[in-house]
């Protein structure tokens, strides 16, 4: 009785070439075309394949996407709030009231049509006749007043904070936590700038959501057990001149603060486990709590 001879291995992607490797993971024969260099020994295209979907993309300690050390969201409110300040200027057909001339020695620019129509405002009599405000029904301008600036030195020093702070709480949040956070802090200091200003004031900028920053990295390095003391001067010093300096919102920087704390408590310490749903459920009870005490603002000045 004769025995058939051994049947040598082909690849099994090209069945004509002969091999005796194999893949180290399903266990086919592959050509030195099909090898692919892993941990120990090959493995086939469809194997290395695979494992790339299986591999759970790299996220920050805080549960956001690793592609915010880019600074992609920064740079985009950064371009933006220049894009206002463009159109801000174009709006008063390049007038100076603009660019600069009149509060702080002259430093900060003047209300424009686009200011007028976007920033914090209670409610007012216009000088054509028209009514505007929140308690109007104009809401839009809770998140609106965030991206207006009242001159070009207003615009400079905010989107120079906004670089410092932007780009490490961005790196350490990832982008769409980081969005959030700078969102709801501007929303909760234009909230505070409403509840405690006079309603015929107006007031603008990125200063509320800011102080928000200031307040989280303050958080955010405290947990990840970082040496916050170069922050806390800086704080300071902003904190005094916001209440020294005439003409500055002193409810929309505070409310900024705080609301920027308490949504970076939530960020940075929400549990592992329930890590999105907790951090999305507090981001949502601030902003549930900040639109009832503006509807509450409301009734007052319509009442």
């Amino acid at each position: 009785m004769s025995e058939s001879p051994p049947t040598t291995p082909v690849c099994y992607r090209h069945p004509g070439r002969q091999t005796y490797v194999r893949c180290t993971r399903c266990d086919r024969p592959i050509c030195p075309d099909c090898m692919r260099e892993a941990s120990v020994g090959h493995q086939c295209p469809e194997c290395v394949n695979e494992g790339r979907r299986s591999v759970r993309p790299a996220r920050t300690a805080f549960g956001g996407g690793a592609a915010g050390r880019h600074g992609y969201v920064t740079r985009a409110l950064i371009a933006l709030n220049v894009l206002l300040m463009l159109l801000s200027i174009a709006s008063d057909r390049g007038g100076d009231a603009a660019v600069g001339g009149s509060g702080f020695g002259g430093l900060l620019g003047g209300s424009t049509p686009l200011t007028d129509w976007g920033s914090v405002l209670g409610g007012a009599i216009f000088p054509d006749g028209t009514v505007g405000g929140i308690a109007e029904g104009q809401w839009y301008r809770l998140l609106t007043a965030m991206f207006l600036h009242f001159g070009v030195v207003h615009l400079l020093l905010n989107m120079w904070a906004l670089w410092v702070l932007g780009r490490s709480l961005e790196a350490n949040l990832g982008p769409l936590r980081f969005l959030s956070l700078y969102l709801i802090a501007g929303f909760g200091g234009n909230v505070a700038a409403y509840l405690f200003s006079e309603p015929n004031v107006t007031t603008a900028g990125a200063s509320t959501a800011i102080f928000g920053l200031f307040a989280a990295l303050i958080v955010i390095e405290r947990k990840m057990g970082r040496d916050i003391s170069q922050v806390i001067p800086i704080l300071v010093i902003n904190l005094v001149f916001t209440l020294t300096v005439p003409g500055i919102s002193i409810p929309g920087h505070l409310g900024g603060l705080v609301v920027g704390a308490a949504m970076a408590l939530v960020l940075a310490y929400a549990p592992r486990s329930r890590r999105s749903l907790v951090q999305f459920a507090g981001g949502a009870v601030l902003v549930l709590a900040l639109l009832g005490l503006a509807l509450v603002r409301t009734a007052a000045l319509v009442g």
